[in-house]
C-alpha cells in the first residue's frame, strides 16, 4: 500500500448561518441558508490541511464515519459556547455592552466577537495600533460606577450610531456569532399588543427585523445582511405605510438599494404628506419621492394648484413650533389669514412637539380638537402614534375623541396597541423601577372609551378620568420619569 502524502492546500474557512428553526419573522418562506463568509484576517491565515474525500487518504473507505463525527463536534461546540451566553454560573466574559434600555450591561467574550467580526476584530486591535480601543473603552467607561471595574465598557450608542439595536436584537445577534445559528426570537417580542393582528408584519416585528439589519451592517456580517435584507423586502408590501419609515431608514442607511427604491415606490403612491417626508426621511429621499409624485400626476385641468403663499405661512407656523414659540405663532395668525386647523397645528405639536407646546397651543382655544387632516388623522391619533402620556392626557383633558376612527378603520387604542410589544406591555412594574410608559398610553385611552364611548358629536370631557391620570402622572413627574408639563 502506498504511504500517505499530505495534500496541503490554501483555503479560508467559512461560517454558515443555521436558522435553528422555522420562524415566521426569519425564514421568510424559504429554507435553511448557509453563506460563505471569510472571518477578520483570513486572508493572514497559514496553509491549512484540506478534508480529504471519501475513500482517499489513510484508511479509505470511512468517509461517513468522519462526516458525521465532524457534525456531531460543531453541533456539540455550538452548544458549549452558547453556555457562555446562557449560563450565569459560567462567567468568563471580559467585557460589557451598555444598552440604553437602562437594564443591565450585557457581559460579552471579545476573543469569540474578534474572531467572528470584522468590526470588532478593529475595534479591539486597535489599542495595540496606538487607538483609541478597548483600553480607551475601559478608562473612559469602566470607573464610571459599573458594576465591574477594570475590564472595558462599551455603549451602544457608540458601537452603533444612534443606538438603534435594543437588547433582544443585540442578544439574537450574540447567539449567532457564539454559536452560528440563528434562533427564532420570542414570540412576545416581535409580536404586538393587538389581540387580532397576525404579527406577521407589525411594527414590533419590523422594528426587530431592522435592528438587527443596523447591527449585521455595523458589525460587518455579510451572510445577516443578505437574510435580513429580503425579510425586509418582504415587509414592505405587506405593513402599513407609516411602517415603511424605518425600513427606509435602515436601507439608506446601510445601502441596500434594492430595499431603498422598493421602499420610495411604495411612499411615492401613498397618501404620506409632505410634512412627514421632510421630518422622517433624508432629505434626498424625500426630493426623489417628491420628483416621482408630480412625474406621476395627471396633466388634467382638475388637478390641485398649492398656494405657495399658503404654504409659506404653514412653514412658518411649523417652524415657530419647533421653535417652542407659541407666541410667535399667535402673532403669525394675527397678521395672516391662516387658522391653526389651515395650518394642522395641532397635528404638527401632536406629532413632533413637546407636551408643554401642545398645553400652549390647546390653551389658545383657536383649535378643533377632532379636526382630521388629509390623512384621516386626528392629533389624538398621532399621539397615539408617539406614545407620549403626557401629550394624551393633555388632548383628552380638553375633550378629544377617543371613538374617533381613522380613514382605514384604526383607533388611538388601536394605533397603540399595534406599536405596542406583547413583552413590554405584559411587564408588570416592580416598585422603583421606570413606569412603563406604552402601557400606561393605551390603559388611558381605553379607560376614556369606557367611560365616554359616545361618538364625537356628543362627546365630553371626562372629569373623573382627568383627575385620575393627572395623579398618576404628576407621581411619575416626581420621580423623574415622565416630563409632565400640562398641568
Amino acid at each position: 500500500m502506498p504511504a500517505c502524502s499530505a495534500v496541503v492546500v490554501t483555503m479560508e474557512p467559512s461560517s454558515s448561518i443555521t436558522i435553528a428553526s422555522s420562524s415566521s419573522y426569519l425564514s421568510n418562506g424559504t429554507s435553511p441558508c448557509s453563506v460563505a463568509l471569510a472571518p477578520p484576517g483570513a486572508g493572514a491565515v497559514a496553509a491549512q490541511t484540506a478534508p480529504l474525500p471519501a475513500g482517499e487518504g489513510c484508511g479509505g473507505g470511512g468517509g461517513g464515519g468522519s462526516s458525521s463525527v465532524e457534525v456531531v463536534s460543531l453541533n456539540r461546540l455550538s452548544a458549549n459556547l452558547e453556555r457562555l451566553l446562557l449560563d450565569s454560573d459560567l462567567d468568563c466574559s471580559d467585557a460589557d455592552v451598555d444598552v440604553a434600555d437602562g437594564g443591565p450591561a450585557v457581559p460579552v467574550h471579545r476573543c469569540i466577537l474578534a474572531a467572528r467580526s470584522a468590526f470588532f476584530y478593529d475595534l479591539f486591535a486597535s489599542r495595540g495600533r496606538g487607538g483609541r480601543g478597548d483600553g480607551a473603552a475601559a478608562a473612559a467607561n469602566g470607573g464610571a460606577g459599573g458594576e465591574r471595574t477594570g475590564r472595558p465598557r462599551y455603549k451602544m450608542e457608540e458601537l452603533v450610531p444612534g443606538g438603534r439595536v435594543g437588547r433582544d436584537a443585540f442578544l439574537s445577534l450574540l447567539g449567532y456569532l457564539y454559536t452560528g445559528k440563528l434562533r427564532p426570537a420570542p414570540l412576545d417580542v416581535v409580536s404586538c399588543a393587538d389581540p387580532v393582528c397576525p404579527h406577521d408584519s407589525c411594527p414590533p416585528a419590523i422594528r426587530f427585523v431592522v435592528e438587527l439589519m443596523y447591527a449585521a451592517w455595523t458589525f460587518k456580517i455579510p451572510e445577516l445582511i443578505s437574510l435580513f435584507q429580503r425579510r425586509l423586502l418582504n415587509f414592505v408590501d405587506k405593513t402599513l405605510v407609516e411602517d415603511v419609515l424605518p425600513i427606509l431608514q435602515v436601507a439608506f442607511h446601510s445601502e441596500l438599494t434594492p430595499v431603498l427604491e422598493k421602499c420610495v415606490r411604495r411612499i411615492a403612491r401613498s397618501d404620506l404628506d409632505n410634512i412627514t417626508l421632510d421630518k422622517e426621511l433624508p432629505p434626498e429621499v424625500a426630493v426623489q419621492i417628491k420628483e416621482i409624485r408630480q412625474k406621476s400626476q395627471p396633466n388634467e385641468g382638475d388637478t390641485v394648484i398649492s398656494d405657495p403663499v399658503h404654504e409659506k405661512r404653514v412653514r412658518r407656523i411649523h417652524r415657530a413650533l419647533d421653535s417652542d414659540d407659541v407666541e410667535l405663532v399667535k402673532l403669525l395668525l394675527n397678521e395672516s389669514e391662516i387658522t391653526l386647523d389651515d395650518a394642522n397645528a395641532l397635528h404638527y405639536a401632536a406629532a413632533y412637539c413637546d407636551s408643554k407646546v401642545v398645553s400652549e397651543l390647546l390653551d389658545l382655544g383657536l383649535a378643533n380638537l377632532n379636526l382630521k387632516n388629509s390623512r384621516g388623522y386626528t392629533a389624538l391619533h398621532l399621539a397615539a402614534m408617539r406614545r407620549e402620556p403626557a401629550i394624551i392626557i393633555c388632548l383628552l383633558n380638553k375633550g378629544a375623541a377617543v371613538s374617533q376612527l381613522t380613514a382605514d378603520g384604526q383607533s388611538a387604542i388601536s394605533i397603540c396597541r399595534r406599536l405596542t410589544r406583547l413583552k413590554d406591555y405584559n411587564t408588570k412594574t416592580e416598585q422603583g423601577q421606570e413606569s412603563n410608559k406604552d402601557r400606561l398610553c393605551i390603559e388611558m385611552l381605553e379607560r376614556e372609551m369606557i367611560r365616554n364611548p359616545m361618538p364625537v358629536e356628543d362627546s365630553v370631557t371626562s372629569p373623573l378620568l382627568a383627575d385620575d391620570l393627572h395623579m398618576k402622572l404628576l407621581y411619575l413627574e416626581n420621580r423623574g420619569e415622565v416630563p409632565f408639563h400640562a398641568r
